[in-house]
């Protein structure tokens, strides 16, 4: 094949048009994502979590100092359910807690690790479940779905989005 100037440009523009599209099925994923409600927020962490290794790509939790996390896991873990429920709510609300301020100093990969333990204590019983019966959202549903759809590099990159914008920072301005 002869490589003209044409067929160059051309081929650019489909790069640049496929890094568009990925780039607005990222972006378009989180911004529906932050739409939901807390409780589909969870829903939806809870349901890619236990989707891992099936229809989305488990996180790289081996690069995540997770030892930093296990704190916060041990003490989620000792708390009622009721208690439990609230604390990982105000996580996603990016409430102003003890908690989240711990949470918010975390790696980014430390986060996907922290959000995958935690669901792997709550298929366990150790952390509050996601109620027997909880219908999820049609938005909650379309986010699934396309999760599944991305393929690995952008799954990754929209749960790391989901998960450090969670908490609170305080060494943030």
């Amino acid at each position: 094949m002869t490589l003209t100037t044409d067929s160059a440009q051309s081929r650019l523009l489909k790069i640049f048009n496929d890094s568009i599209q990925i780039g607005d099925a990222v972006t378009s994923t989180v911004a529906v994502f932050k739409s939901l409600t807390i409780d589909d927020r969870l829903a939806v962490l809870w349901y890619t979590y236990t989707e891992m290794g099936r229809s989305i790509t488990p996180a790289a939790t081996g690069t995540a100092r997770l030892q930093l996390a296990e704190g916060l896991l041990g003490q989620i873990k000792q708390m009622p359910h009721a208690e439990q429920l609230q604390v990982i709510s105000d996580l996603v609300a990016q409430k102003n807690t003890p908690i989240s301020c711990s949470y918010g100093v975390l790696s980014a990969n430390t986060k996907l690790a922290f959000w995958y333990e935690l669901s792997e204590l709550m298929v366990k019983g150790f952390v509050v479940p996601i109620p027997d019966g909880y219908k999820l959202s049609h938005d909650g549903v379309k986010i699934l779905e396309a999760l599944k759809l991305l393929d690995f590099g952008q799954q990754i990159i929209v749960l790391r989005k989901l998960v450090t914008d969670m908490g609170v920072d305080p060494l943030s301005d």
